[in-house]
């Protein structure tokens, strides 16, 4: 097949959430044989010049270069409109000529976009099969940013989410079949009641990459990962540092914390203040840093789709302390793969529970592993997405059929 792929942020190097769903897909597709072409955004020239990698795994590219002030002024320019603001972050008029001019000069038999804030390019098309994955149902986690935020920025991010929820539904009616990331996620998506064909694949790990090493690890370490540019990664660490983390080190005056991760807020970085706590900024791997930790805490209280972050230590074999809501998205169950503790005194009790019984962190470390390796493995997925892919060219050409 031929296929047009659009994707919110460019897929190559798969470093970050955004980033990892569709190099895989794409990957995969490509592996298949499928003639796949990348249509995304670049927000710098070092992102820009690494994207040029992603040659090696697809046929052609299109990289629209776009500066954050310009991106800035087209989310300002729809707040007053019901366009949600976050399509204008994700617009470029250089990638909507390149859409339109790949979608004139060639035969498509299949256009899949990965995430809403970009199917704004092809929705107006018609006459090929279409699939917009979702991923994360945008809408929510505006919504629920509205809970945190102080007014007026409350009502902004409720009036976003609005707006988006709006846009969510509209554009499902507009694809042959549309997807999430977790059965959770598409509940919600199907709670929509929009009629279009709905369906779910999860993300997986690179089980391969993300491996145990001789089990050595510290007793007295406690590991964070994730980008700490990222509002729900900011008031996680925040809220644990002031609640938990006092009681913590009462109970243990030696214990550390690492908060891992890309662009630390000045606020995050003022936590390395704290004794104890560590903010490293970006490292080149987050490896090192989870394995030589007891376990890894992700106590968040937003969270939507699939946190990688838990995959990933979970496969490294260390164990996870995290909360209900970032547990869903992970096909585990809890107090058997990994321990799900949502107030302060149930956090603090898990991980003193760990780091006092090696014999029960051995065993959340292996049952952790052993569930990566059966439900969230990228193969397993991608045979998902195929049979989604199968289902999206049946119904098109079922309806083309009907209305001959």
């Amino acid at each position: 097949m031929n296929i047009l792929y659009l994707c919110h942020r460019f897929p190559y190097p798969p470093k970050r959430g955004g980033k990892i769903r569709p190099f895989n897909m794409i990957r995969h597709l490509h592996g298949r044989g499928h003639r796949v072409t990348v249509c995304s955004l670049a927000r710098s020239q070092e992102e820009f010049e690494q994207a040029q990698g992603i040659a090696a795994y697809c046929d052609a590219f299109e990289i629209a270069r776009v500066r954050e002030p310009a991106q800035w002024a087209r989310m300002v320019a729809r707040l007053p409109s019901p366009t949600p603001s976050s399509m204008g972050y994700f617009y470029s008029a250089d990638l909507a000529r390149a859409v339109q001019r790949h979608l004139a000069q060639q035969r498509w038999d299949l256009i899949f976009v990965h995430c809403s804030s970009v199917a704004q390019y092809v929705q107006h098309v018609t006459d090929v099969p279409k699939v917009l994955d979702f991923g994360d149902m945008d809408s929510q986690k505006w919504l629920e940013y509205a809970n945190y935020k102080p007014f007026p920025l409350s009502l902004g991010y409720w009036y976003e989410g609005r707006k988006m929820l709006a846009a969510e539904k509209r554009l499902a009616r507009r694809f042959d079949v549309c997807t999430a990331t977790t059965r959770a996620e598409w509940q919600t998506l199907q709670d929509y009641a929009t009629g279009a064909a709905t369906d779910w694949f999860p993300n997986g790990v690179d089980a391969e990459y993300f491996a145990p090493t001789d089990g050595a690890y510290d007793v007295n370490m406690l590991s964070f990962v994730g980008r700490m540019d990222y509002y729900p990664n900011q008031e996680c660490m925040q809220r644990f540092c002031r609640e938990a983390w006092p009681l913590l080190k009462q109970q243990r005056p030696v214990l550390k914390l690492a908060i891992v991760g890309a662009d630390p807020s000045p606020a995050i970085r003022a936590l390395g203040e704290l004794p104890g706590v560590t903010v490293t900024g970006s490292v080149p791997d987050v490896r090192p840093h989870v394995r030589s930790s007891a376990a890894m805490v992700a106590p968040l209280a937003i969270a939507r789709g699939t946190q990688n972050k838990i995959l990933e230590a979970m496969a490294l074999g260390v164990p996870v302390v995290t909360s209900s809501i970032a547990a869903g998205g992970v096909d585990a169950e809890a107090g058997r793969h990994l321990i799900v503790a949502d107030s302060v005194e149930q956090q603090v009790g898990a991980i003193l529970r760990v780091l006092d019984d090696a014999g029960e962190r051995m065993r959340l470390a292996q049952a952790g592993r052993a569930r990566v390796l059966t439900h969230h493995a990228w193969a397993r997925s991608m045979q998902r997405l195929d049979g989604i892919i199968d289902d999206c060219l049946g119904r098109f050409d079922r309806s083309r059929l009907a209305l001959a």
